[in-house]
C-alpha cells in the first residue's frame, strides 16, 4: 500500500511540474470584480481622450469634469436628497409590483382559467411601455406620487409575471408531489416548493424588473420636472439640463448607472451567490 502511494505521489509531483504557472497577472484576472473594474477605467479612459478631443464641454464634459460635478452634488447634498427621493419612491412601486405578480401567479398556477387570464393580461400589457401610460396616471390620480408609483406597478409587473409563470411551470412534478405528500397546500405550497425550485427564473424577473421599473422612474420624472416641478435624479437631469450645465447633467447619468450597478453587484449578485450558485442551480 505505502508502494502505490509513494508511485503516485512521484506521478502527481512529474504532472505538477509539467503544468506551465501562471503568471501573478493572469491569476488576479479571474476576479470578476478586476475584470469589472477594469472595463470601466478603460471606458472612461475614453471618454476623457474623446472629449478633450472633442474640446466642447457644454456638448461633452470630460470625465474628470463629470466626476468633479458628481462630488460636488453629493457634497452639497442636493445629488444625495434626489437620489434618496427617486430610490424611495422605486421601492415603493417594486416591491408592491413583485408581491402584486407573486399572488397572481400562484393563482394561475393553480387555475388553468386564472393561468388563461394572466397571459392574456401580460401578453397585452408586456409590450405596452410604462411611461406611455403617465397621462393616464396623472389624470386619474393627480401629479403626485401616487401617478409614479401606478406606472412602476405597470412597468415591474408584467415581465416578472412572465418570468415568475415560466419557473413555476417548470418545476418538476416530483417536486410537486413530494410537497403534497408533505401536506403543503396554497400558500405553503408555493412558498416551500414553488419558489425555491424556480428561484433563478425568479430572480432573472426581479432584475429584469429593476432595471425597467428604474429607466421609467427616471423618464418619468422628468415629464414631472415639466409638469408637477418636482422629482428626483430626473428633474435634477431636466432642470441642470434647462441651465446649460452639463458636467451636472452628466454626474446625474453618473448617479443612475452607479445606483444600477451596486443594486446589481450588491443585491442581485449576493442572493446568487448565496442561493442558485450555492446550491448548484446555476453556474
Amino acid at each position: 500500500m505505502s508502494d502505490l502511494t509513494a508511485v503516485w505521489r512521484s506521478v502527481s509531483q512529474r504532472r505538477d511540474e509539467r503544468l506551465p504557472i501562471r503568471p501573478r497577472w493572469r491569476n488576479a484576472l479571474q476576479s470578476p470584480a478586476l475584470r469589472r473594474a477594469l472595463i470601466l477605467a478603460l471606458l472612461a479612459l475614453v471618454w476623457e481622450i474623446g472629449a478633450r478631443i472633442q474640446n466642447n464641454p457644454i456638448m461633452l464634459p470630460s470625465f474628470s469634469q463629470t466626476v468633479a460635478a458628481l462630488l460636488d452634488g453629493v457634497t452639497a447634498q442636493e445629488l444625495f436628497a434626489s437620489s434618496l427621493a427617486s430610490l424611495t419612491v422605486l421601492l415603493k412601486g417594486y416591491l408592491s409590483a413583485v408581491a402584486l405578480g407573486l399572488a397572481l401567479v400562484s393563482v394561475a398556477v393553480a387555475n388553468r382559467f386564472a393561468r388563461d387570464v394572466l397571459t392574456t393580461l401580460t401578453a397585452m400589457f408586456n409590450p405596452l411601455p410604462a411611461i406611455a401610460l403617465l397621462p393616464l396616471a396623472m389624470l386619474w390620480f393627480g401629479l403626485g406620487e401616487k401617478s409614479l408609483v401606478f406606472v412602476l406597478i405597470h412597468s415591474v409587473l408584467w415581465p416578472f409575471a412572465v418570468a415568475a409563470l415560466a419557473g413555476f411551470e417548470t418545476v418538476p412534478e416530483t417536486l410537486r408531489l413530494v410537497g403534497r405528500n408533505y401536506g403543503y397546500r396554497g400558500p405553503a405550497f408555493v412558498a416551500q416548493i414553488l419558489i425555491p425550485a424556480a428561484l433563478p427564473a425568479l430572480l432573472t424577473g426581479l432584475r429584469l424588473g429593476w432595471a425597467f421599473a428604474w429607466r421609467t422612474l427616471i423618464a418619468a420624472e422628468l415629464i414631472f420636472g415639466v409638469t408637477a416641478r418636482q422629482g428626483g435624479l430626473g428633474w435634477f437631469i431636466f432642470q441642470n439640463r434647462n441651465e446649460l450645465l452639463t458636467d451636472r447633467v452628466f454626474a446625474g447619468l453618473a448617479a443612475v448607472i452607479a445606483i444600477g450597478l451596486l443594486v446589481d453587484g450588491l443585491v442581485f449578485r449576493t442572493i446568487e451567490a448565496a442561493t442558485v450558485r450555492r446550491w448548484g442551480m446555476q453556474k
